[in-house]
């Protein structure tokens, strides 16, 4: 039996890309998996940036469970820069991809399983930026902190994880040339290099993991670039 055979999990985002990848893998070891999208399906539809919302679907989530095992906040904001993004769409982009988790792991905190898990996608955007990505990559920071928050005022009652993906192609697109070995690993990332940590992290293996952010991107954030070393060139504006 798998160790996730009856385990209840919650995940947000869960419909496309690499929550639905986390979603398929959970329900291929037993699980009981309940999502929420924005986009139509056979899943809670509805939007995680609104409280009534995200109080809806905790309701409809513990009509059927009276407590969960597993909630992973893996929803992503907008992407939007300091030149376009308005006043509302920051905020809207923080309620998605920052408040959401918040709210979701209060309305759930006595509900959880003795071993239960927090896992929140954040991104290698937490700690490095291109041009024009302030909406996201400020959520990506928010998820990353509150993590560690979470982490201490749920201790001895669940654990709390994130991660940082890096490149993930959500076609499992198989990349060679330069796109492929400017990351250590030598190639692009998938869905399933995510899914994988996420169950890690999830298992009774990690049971002395709290707090923690692991980046997953191949090495990419380790590699320093300096103009002119190793052929890489810096393209002046």
């Amino acid at each position: 039996m798998s160790e996730f055979e009856n385990k209840v999990v919650v995940v947000t985002g869960g419909a496309n890309g690499i929550g639905k990848c986390i979603t398929e893998e959970f329900r291929k070891n037993g699980a009981f998996v309940y999502v929420i999208d924005n986009v139509e399906g056979e899943h809670f539809v509805g939007d995680i940036g609104n409280k009534e919302t995200l109080e809806q679907f905790v309701k409809s989530v513990l009509s059927r469970h009276e407590k969960i095992d597993y909630l992973i906040n893996n929803a992503p904001p907008m992407m939007k820069g300091i030149d376009d993004c308005t006043y509302e769409e920051f905020q809207y982009a923080l309620s998605v991809g920052v408040t959401a988790a918040f709210y979701l792991s209060k309305l759930f905190a006595k509900r959880f399983n003795a071993g239960g898990s927090i896992i929140n996608i954040s991104s290698s955007r937490d700690r490095m930026s291109q041009p024009q990505t302030e909406s996201y990559t400020a959520a990506k920071g928010g998820i990353a902190a509150l993590t560690h928050s979470l982490a201490v005022s749920l201790s001895g009652k669940v654990r709390v994880n994130s991660i940082s993906p890096g490149w993930i192609d959500t076609a499992y697109t198989v990349y060679d040339g330069a796109d492929a070995v400017q990351q250590p690993a030598g190639r692009v990332g998938n869905p399933l290099d995510i899914a994988n940590m996420v169950f890690f992290l999830c298992s009774d293996k990690a049971g002395f993991i709290t707090g923690e952010n692991i980046c997953i991107d191949g090495g990419m954030t380790k590699q320093m670039i300096y103009h002119g070393d190793f052929g890489w060139k810096l393209l002046e504006k």
